[in-house]
């Protein structure tokens, strides 16, 4: 299967075939493939077999992400992980915001099977007071803000729904609960990018994975000239680089691709 070559379609899944390592690739939470999309095909480009899909109820309004639910966002990260399984010999995971939690979520479920993990600023919870009330505030307020754009680099922008879908967030709510529960399950070593200024995700996540974390490796990468979405921002280089190293450091050489 060819890499997707129509730049109008960054919005929609994105999946490459090549070696016998395999990537699964999650975006966050009210975004789509296209703010990962130049990060799974550096990875695609790199021999590795990749695949991003575009999570339920993303890519339309934020009414269609309200009538989603977080089993439904993971289930889409496990069908594509359990599909590479099936064809690769090792397969690892990354993601972006609250991607970072699906893909933490699959390696908790799958401690044997997920070889490693790329986390770039990835959510578990949050110190904004508002936040804590949407699952009881849900059923009145349905949108609040937005929060997608959050880019550093000039001229760049986030395909992301206009409003922030307060029932579909208090869903992201219980599956950051549940994540953080199971952190101790996780057995696949970390490598952790996370932006000094974020004005989306707050350093408690961090502070999160990192304690509770606790039967795994993990190396923190802090990135000085980007923000929330690091992926598009100015140290997306620095990510894609440092992604297909570690991916190949544990890996079999032969597997990975041309270097």
């Amino acid at each position: 299967m060819a890499p997707t070559a129509d730049p109008t379609a960054d919005h929609q899944p994105f999946a490459a075939d090549g070696g016998s390592v395999g990537v699964v690739v999650s975006h966050g939470f009210t975004s789509t493939p296209a703010s990962m999309r130049p990060w799974a095909q550096h990875l695609a480009d790199a021999g590795f077999s990749v695949r991003l899909p575009l999570l339920p109820g993303h890519g339309g309004t934020w009414q269609d992400t309200n009538r989603s639910r977080w089993p439904q966002w993971y289930g889409v990260i496990e069908d594509a992980y359990l599909e590479l399984s099936q064809r690769c010999e090792t397969v690892f995971a990354c993601g972006l915001s609250m991607g970072g939690t699906l893909v933490t979520r699959l390696a908790e479920q799958h401690p044997t099977g997920v070889a490693g993990l790329v986390l770039v600023n990835p959510a578990y919870g949050t110190q904004r007071f508002d936040a804590k009330f949407a699952p009881w505030i849900s059923w009145a307020v349905k949108s609040r803000p937005a929060i997608g754009g959050d880019i550093k680099k000039p001229g760049v922008a986030e395909a992301a729904v206009d409003r922030t879908p307060v029932v579909a967030f208090a869903s992201l709510y219980k599956l950051w609960k549940r994540t953080l529960a199971d952190l101790p399950e996780v057995t696949a070593p970390i490598l952790l990018y996370r932006s000094r200024e974020d004005h989306v995700v707050d350093p408690l996540s961090a502070r999160l994975l990192k304690r509770r974390a606790v039967n795994t490796t993990l190396r923190e990468v802090v990135l000085e000239d980007s923000y929330h979405v690091a992926t598009l921002d100015n140290d997306a280089p620095t990510i894609f680089d440092g992604s297909v190293e570690f991916i190949r450091s544990l890996s079999d050489p032969v597997a990975t691709g041309p270097s």
